[in-house]
């Protein structure tokens, strides 16, 4: 309990620590750092993004929930107010505002892009619906990606006929590792070994 309700930025700290690890020790550079993360994950990924853009080369966000002060108001968001929050609460409403994805997009200090972003989801998710992601990239879209610094992909991909992810036939599930590795390397500019 370490990292919810108020202590939620722990969570995003301690990821964004583990990346500078991996660069200070040069496992990685940050402009190869990939991360992913889906629903409560997809959170992570694009808090982190929003806070440390620097920090990152590659994102891809599944089913993220990105709106912190609505989420409770759509189909099962009412049951992670134990673990977030609920924004009509004074108090917390200031907890969630901070880290919010969704509102908390702003510009990169001069010369910083956000990293190259693959948002996914889905048509029939009715965990985390889907205006979670399209609200994000349309506000990442506007703010950001208009910038000519901007020149890493901000993209979203809505699958159609397809939820939150459990019970996904296996040749959907392999189109989207497909997509999102395709992804991934195209923009990192990594060679495929056969």
């Amino acid at each position: 309990r370490s990292s919810d309700l108020a202590k939620k930025h722990n969570c995003f700290d301690d990821f964004q620590c583990a990346a500078e690890y991996l660069a200070k020790n040069g496992y990685s550079s940050p402009k190869k750092i990939t991360i992913n993360g889906g629903s409560n994950g997809g959170l992570l990924v694009a808090a982190c993004c929003n806070q440390r853009p620097d920090l990152f080369g590659c994102a891809v966000a599944q089913v993220g929930v990105m709106d912190m002060l609505k989420f409770h108001k759509f189909t099962i968001g009412h049951a992670w107010t134990t673990d977030f929050g609920c924004s009509d609460n004074s108090e917390q409403f200031e907890w969630l505002h901070k880290y919010s994805p969704l509102h908390n997009i702003t510009m990169p200090q001069e010369g910083i892009q956000y990293p190259a972003m693959l948002l996914l989801t889905a048509d029939h998710d009715d965990r985390v619906v889907p205006l979670h992601s399209l609200k994000f990239i349309a506000t990442l879209q506007h703010t950001v990606g208009r910038s000519r610094v901007q020149t890493n992909p901000l993209l979203i991909h809505v699958d159609t006929k397809a939820g939150h992810g459990a019970g996904k036939p296996t040749a959907k599930v392999i189109e989207e590792a497909s997509d999102m590795f395709a992804f991934i390397a195209r923009c990192l500019k990594i060679d495929w070994i056969e």
